[in-house]
């Protein structure tokens, strides 16, 4: 199933980086209540395949579980034997691409420059990740559109719930979201409602937005 379609609707993807198993439990309870159907565990995370497979198990067919942080092929087929149902990279690697077509499974590497851009989107990928945007600024999205808007972007970095419609409005057709529904204080404390409340806004404010 392509999920790029989905993704687009939905406008946000969780990114779960460095979490415990025992968190693990809260978080995804936290973020699916909230209404979350896009949740990447970074490959970088401490049982990340654990935690896919997990997540595949207990939230099939009302959130789609990927992988982050997917570096390299080896990475990919990691993932995907876990159930990743995408694939999410902070770099542009065509191996990766090509692997994920192969299998059927939606592909956003990350990009930076408008030559990136275009060699991901080129190579098959139907969305490109923008990262970093918390360094790179709205204004980057903005110019990107007069040459690039037939290429959709995922703008991942520095979003907030004050300026989430800003980056929709600059031309992102999604976000990624890492610590502003994972707050420290949050998972330290095992704060499931606090995420799932956090979580909620936004997925409110993206409707709207």
């Amino acid at each position: 199933m392509k999920l790029t379609p989905e993704l687009k609707r939905e406008k946000i993807v969780a990114i779960v980086r460095g979490i415990t198993r025992e968190q693990a439990d809260f978080v995804g309870e936290g973020l699916t209540q909230g209404g979350i159907r896009f949740m990447e565990v970074t490959m970088n995370t401490k049982g990340a395949l654990h935690m896919i497979q997990d997540w595949r198990t207990r939230y099939d067919g009302a959130v789609y579980i990927g992988a982050g942080t997917v570096l390299d092929v080896e990475m990919a087929k990691e993932a995907v034997s876990a159930g990743a149902q995408f694939l999410i990279s902070p770099n542009t690697d065509l191996s990766v691409i090509e692997y994920a077509l192969e299998q059927g499974i939606d592909v956003w590497p990350g990009a930076m420059t408008p030559t990136e851009i275009v060699a991901a989107y080129a190579a098959g990928a139907e969305i490109v990740k923008l990262f970093p945007m918390a360094s790179l600024g709205l204004s980057f999205i903005r110019e990107l559109q007069g040459p690039l808007n037939h290429i959709p972007l995922l703008a991942t970095g520095g979003v907030t719930l004050d300026n989430l419609a800003d980056y929709f409005n600059a031309g992102a057709v999604a976000v990624g979201l890492g610590s502003a529904l994972l707050p420290k204080d949050a998972l330290a404390s095992g704060n499931m409602e606090e995420i799932r409340r956090r979580t909620a806004a936004f997925v409110e404010a993206a409707r709207l937005g």
